[in-house]
């Protein structure tokens, strides 16, 4: 493996870990909108998301009871489900990249 490849590695190690792990601690005031919507008076127009009962709804997968793990799957997943897009994007875009080099390279 090169070293790019333990680099995305070992980066890919540290986010499952904070997803999965540290996540956990987070700090569980309001965040910054609701803070501001309960400062101004308008908590109560809040409204439930529609995805709220998805699988991954709430920062939880459904389905699991302990809230610990719950949360550190619903990280965990979420990390490996961006990294799949993104590299699926990256590599798509390097390889379209590539093949208009090739081109250019056959032409001049």
């Amino acid at each position: 493996m090169n070293r790019n490849g333990r680099f995305l590695l070992a980066f890919l190690l540290v986010a499952l870990v904070v997803a999965g792990v540290v996540s956990f601690y987070a700090s569980g005031d309001p965040d910054g909108l609701t803070k501001v919507a309960e400062d101004k008076g308008f908590i109560e127009q809040e409204k439930d998301h529609a995805l709220k009962d998805s699988p991954l709804g709430d920062y939880a997968v459904s389905g699991v009871d302990d809230e610990r793990l719950s949360g550190g799957l619903a990280g965990v997943v979420g990390v490996g489900i961006t990294a799949v897009v993104g590299g699926g994007l990256f590599w798509a875009v390097r390889r379209r990249g590539g093949a208009q080099g090739g081109a250019r390279d056959q032409r001049g």
